[in-house]
């Protein structure tokens, strides 16, 4: 089955096909899901290393870099010191968290937000995490494919170029069917 989806990964890659026909890959959203307004885009790499096909190089710089530490960090989206990777709306929900935080009012976003809110297991994630990128012009988004417990998780991290950097504009479950741009943390 694993090589099954590396070698459909593969093709969809070397097809060139849209994004949208790549959602394929990991299964289709649910009705009431947020509605992306990207254009449809040609995904340039997918960055999960198998036995049997070598792994693209992860371009520096590049949306799927940006996403990669999120999964080896957990909670690492609500650290401060990464704000610099994100860009509005996400970046203004990030921020009006930590006001929240600060003053001592409560917690606004869940702390595991990148791993779609699921417990935490760093092996059993490691081994089914699968990611495929699509950018068309300033726009890009990374969808990140995994499995905890038996339950599988996919997201959807939106991407805008600033000043000629990638940054996180948006992040949404289509598992969870929630965005962090909907949250209210005031």
């Amino acid at each position: 089955m694993a090589r099954a989806l590396v070698l459909a990964t593969v093709c969809l890659l070397a097809a060139g096909l849209s994004s949208t026909a790549a959602q394929g890959l990991f299964g289709a959203p649910p009705a009431n899901a947020p509605a992306d307004k990207a254009a449809p885009a040609i995904p340039p790499a997918a960055s999960q290393p198998t036995d049997s096909a070598p792994a693209a190089p992860l371009q520096l710089g590049s949306p799927t870099a940006v996403v990669k530490p999120f999964y080896e960090h957990v909670g690492l989206e609500l650290d401060p010191a990464q704000r610099s990777h994100f860009a509005d709306p996400a970046k203004s929900v990030l921020d009006k968290s930590d006001a929240l935080r600060k003053s001592g009012q409560g917690e606004c976003l869940d702390p595991n937000m990148a791993l779609d809110n699921a417990e935490y297991d760093k092996t059993e994630i490691d081994k089914s995490l699968k990611t495929i990128e699509a950018a068309k012009g300033d726009e890009a988004k990374v969808v990140v494919a995994f499995v905890v417990a038996g339950n599988p998780h996919r997201l959807e991290w939106k991407f805008r170029k600033v000043d000629g950097d990638w940054k996180v504009s948006d992040l949404l479950s289509v598992t969870g069917e929630w965005a962090l741009s909907q949250y209210q943390c005031e």
